[in-house]
């Protein structure tokens, strides 16, 4: 089974932004600027699997990051609306577009990994 990731290391592997084939080349370019937005690596630094596909490719993975921001969003709403039950409405509206905008650049790394493990080529 060399080369191919376990079915146990796939949440892991999503998680640390690992190759889809290996698990072990990143997906994204390290040490990159936080104001920036994340640089995809075109291969794969062990294995030379291909991460960038045709035009088009990661559109799919738009709704993934969709589904990600919905789910911090509800978490979080529930979270203060327990926590501080007398918490204003527009300090809980401005506490859950908050932590989507701050999740943003993960949500953003995160929709991608998930959808090249999803279509693997």
């Amino acid at each position: 089974m060399k080369g191919q990731v376990s079915k146990k290391r796939f949440v892991l592997n999503v998680f640390q932004e690992k190759c889809p084939k290996c698990g072990i080349g990143h997906v994204f370019k390290q040490n990159v600027s936080l104001l920036k937005l994340p640089i995809m690596n075109e291969e794969c630094e062990n294995c030379n699997y291909h991460f960038d596909r045709e035009p088009g490719y990661f559109l799919g993975a738009m709704y993934i990051s969709y589904g990600l921001a919905i789910f911090q969003g509800i978490v979080t709403f529930f979270l203060l609306h327990f926590l501080f039950p007398n918490l204003s409405t527009t300090w809980l509206s401005i506490s859950v577009i908050a932590v989507i905008a701050l999740c943003g650049r993960k949500n953003y790394k995160l929709s991608r990994v998930i959808y090249i493990h999803i279509f693997p080529w």
